[in-house]
């Protein structure tokens, strides 16, 4: 979850370092550093714990570095606690290479002992130290040849960078699983990140380093081989986002700025597959995933983490309703433990806004060996899930800086109720005018969204009476059991206040135990086949005297009149209507973290992207 940079060139690197760092610093936060080679061919450092402001200022103020080579990390603590001492880069014992290095060594406890017995001295606590260290046993004239060596005795998921004084004309890299890694080529000059936001200043033009690759970079190009050294031809790959794109263009914080870049999102999402008759267009984008392969397929299994999901899970009432197939959703993380019954009758659905996280990528190796076939889910061309995939389907939300995902659940949500019209004409389980229904509603969507967006200022009021509750339980049913999750979700991630979701129906059997005058509830309440029943299930908590706040149709008098707030929304499809419920959710977590003063776009302890288990 680490972000890590490098820079060649014949430009001062720490000034371009630092910038990529700040554009990757969502990837995490507990500290920052920067190794280069200066002019004089010395290999020079500076870190701190904390933000990347920290460090900007020590090396402002008192640590000055320089040099036209250089590497820089951005920190997600996993092995040893954040602190000075444990910030990347690490030094070998020398002095003379340092390592930078996103993911997990696994094994790396037994590394450092044998390292120790060999009289290596460790400096930190974390497991990227062992790197160096290794890299220095190995190294017997050639810098390349000493990495590879290294990765033969490491076990992991990573994205390793090294720089050296023994080969001062060379960046060199390495990828093994969920750990993206991007080269930008620029003139006489090349970049490398984790995230291709972090290049866009500067360069258009990209190289993808996939699994299992060494990439060596220096002024004059770059590279790639695999392990045992055999060249890669790879494609160079020509950046289409606008990096305005990745500001926040006036906005207080980039997640405010993505909630309301929500009503684009979608409209990306749909663009040129939603036709005027109502006709669904998506096969020549799904590659191998065709109608015959669709035919065979008995059950779904939708999987991925977080977000993507709960997005998932309103894939899953979509898919049944109108497909009429067995869905059963599978949380990433438990996927390989949870002895999963999947097999070559199965369509695995894999729910990442990365498509680098390490348990969905994970999850899809195992259903790949069980001869599943694989739809990706994602935003990020060219990622580790998309390689994997037998058909991708990408949701086109552009980049999503704000740690808590806002476009991920609207735009992966707008793209699985595509899929489900799809698959429903496959199957032939939904007529023709019910499929054309949804399909005019989904073109309503962004308008909808908007209407929500307009109201903030109204949420904001309510939000401002709520800051300081110390617990809040969200309520849906049905196709919006999982925007109460999201809700939920949202809430905790940013304002650090307790929230869970709940299947309305499942307060009876334990939750309205925690419900007083300081507990609200957040409950959907909008039209659709369960409403008369949240109806009751709301009233049922306000009899135990806990706040009410609704989301609910605008005109609705009955809803309002059992709530101390509404969250007004239009009405839409019920199988769509989660895509707009979710919105002043958003808003509300949202507005309660800023006036908190919470830190909205870095929660504590939280990444972007999970590429460690």
């Amino acid at each position: 979850m680490c972000g890590i940079v490098g820079y060649i060139g014949q430009k001062d690197s720490v000034p371009i370092i630092l910038d990529a760092l700040q554009r990757l610093e969502y990837r995490g936060y507990d500290s920052a550093g920067i190794a280069v080679i200066d002019d004089r061919g010395v290999l020079c450092d500076s870190k701190a714990e904390g933000k990347l402001a920290r460090l900007a200022e020590r090396l402002r103020d008192g640590d000055p570095l320089h040099g036209p080579v250089g590497i820089g990390h951005t920190r997600w603590a996993t092995h040893g606690r954040p602190s000075d001492m444990n910030a990347h880069p690490h030094m070998d014992c020398n002095g003379r290479l340092a390592v930078v290095h996103n993911g997990i060594i696994e094994n790396y406890a037994a590394l450092r002992a044998r390292l120790l017995e060999l009289g290596h001295i460790f400096r930190s606590e974390t497991d990227t130290e062992v790197l160096a260290h290794l890299i220095e046993m190995h190294f017997n004239g050639d810098l390349e040849e000493a990495l590879r060596k290294t990765l033969r005795d490491v076990r992991g998921a990573y994205a390793i960078g090294v720089i050296s004084t023994d080969d001062p004309r060379h960046l060199l890299f390495a990828r093994n699983g969920a750990s993206p890694l991007v080269l930008g080529i620029g003139e006489g000059e090349m970049y490398v990140a984790s995230d291709t936001p972090a290049i866009l200043p500067y360069t258009r033009k990209e190289v993808i380093v996939e699994e299992g690759e060494i990439a060596v970079v220096g002024r004059e190009g770059w590279r790639i081989t695999d392990y045992e050294g055999q060249p890669i031809d790879r494609d160079v790959v020509q950046i289409l986002w606008d990096a305005r794109s990745a500001e926040k263009s006036g906005f207080k914080h980039f997640m405010l700025k993505e909630i309301f870049e929500q009503p684009n999102a979608i409209k990306e999402t749909l663009a040129g597959r939603v036709h005027e008759n109502g006709d669904i267009r998506i096969f020549e984008e799904l590659d191998t995933v065709d109608e015959a392969r669709l035919r065979s397929v008995r059950q779904i299994s939708i999987t991925g983490c977080g977000t993507a999901y709960y997005a998932g899970m309103v894939g899953m009432y979509l898919l049944r309703s109108l497909a009429r197939i067995p869905v059963a959703m599978e949380l990433a993380s438990e996927f390989r433990y949870g002895d999963p019954v999947v097999d070559a009758s199965t369509l695995v659905i894999a729910m990442s806004q990365s498509g680098e996280t390490a348990d969905t990528v994970e999850a899809v190796r195992i259903a790949r060996q069980a001869g599943s076939t694989i739809l990706g889910v994602c935003n990020v061309l060219g990622s580790h899930l998309t390689r994997l995939a037998d058909g991708t389907l990408y949701t086109r939300g552009g980049p999503e800086v704000g740690v808590a995902a806002t476009k991920t659940y609207v735009s992966q949500a707008t793209a699985l109720a595509l899929f489900a019209q799809v698959l429903a004409r496959v199957r032939g389980e939904s007529s023709e005018e019910r499929l054309r229904e949804i399909a005019l509603s989904m073109r309503l969507l962004p308008a909808a969204v908007d209407v929500v967006l307009n109201t903030s200022d109204e949420i904001r009021k309510v939000a401002q009476r709520y800051c300081e509750m110390r617990s809040a339980l969200f309520i849906g049913r049905y196709a919006n059991f999982p925007t109460a999750l999201e809700g939920a979700l949202k809430l905790k991630e940013i304002s650090y206040i307790h929230a869970e979701g709940y299947a309305a129906g499942e307060m009876k059997h334990g939750p309205i135990a925690l419900l007083d005058r300081s507990t609200p509830i957040i409950g959907i309440v909008t039209e659709d086949r369960v409403r008369e029943k949240m109806l009751s299930n709301i009233m049922e908590s306000k009899a135990r005297e806990a706040p009410v706040i609704v989301v609910a149709n605008r005109g609705d008098d009955e809803a309002a009149s059992i709530a101390d707030h509404v969250f007004w929304v239009p009405k839409i499809d019920e199988l769509l209507a989660p895509i707009v419920n979710v919105i002043p959710l958003q808003l509300f977590a949202y507005h309660i973290a800023d006036i908190e003063g919470k830190d909205v776009d870095q929660p504590r302890n939280l990444a972007k992207t999970v590429t460690v288990e």
